[in-house]
């Protein structure tokens, strides 16, 4: 029951949204259409505007990944963090997360692929996947679009909540599927 009152849900949201936007701006006789072109126009600007953040983004990503850096801290870390039942597939996750979420989801579906979905490794991944942000990638592209330069606070608060994200998925994880 529960399941298909789920499925009504998400099959008609997104179309309810859509129909209550057009008949509230009908009802207060807003130029629905002119807005709607004003608003593309404006985030055709924003795009224009954000793309050096982007390419900045994805350079770093690539130099990172190529240089090894990752899998090198992967190395490291693998010991310690195997006392906390995180597997060592796992690592590239925790590093690269922050930066871009393609790459997350990449290495990710190279954990599901390689490991199938029932193992723990992989539940740990699509949960660590979930609970956090690309914190580097908000950072660049969305302060950049609207002209912040003072990220210092920004950025602590957004690596606190990554490591957060990542300290609460293996709690959960190890409280759910480690007996």
């Amino acid at each position: 029951m529960f399941q298909s009152v789920m499925n009504f849900i998400s099959l008609w949201a997104l179309p309810a949204i859509i129909i209550t936007i057009l008949t509230l701006g009908l009802i207060k006789k807003v130029p629905i259409y002119e807005v709607f072109t004003d608003g593309a126009k404006e985030g055709f600007k924003v795009s224009v505007n954000i793309i050096p953040y982007l390419v900045a983004i994805i350079v770093a990503i690539s130099m990172l990944r190529a240089s090894g850096i990752i899998e090198l801290t992967g190395e490291i870390l693998a010991p310690v963090l195997s006392h906390f039942n995180v597997p060592a597939d796992i690592i590239p996750i925790m590093i690269v997360r922050s930066l871009s979420g393609s790459a997350a989801l990449g290495i990710f579906s190279d954990i599901a692929h390689n490991l199938g979905p029932n193992n723990y490794a992989t539940t740990l991944a699509a949960v660590m996947v979930g609970s956090s942000e690309t914190t580097f990638y908000v950072l660049a592209v969305y302060f950049g679009a609207v002209g912040i330069k003072k990220l210092r606070y920004a950025l602590l608060v957004g690596l606190l909540a990554d490591l957060i994200g990542i300290v609460a998925a293996v709690s959960v994880c190890n409280l759910m599927y480690i007996r």
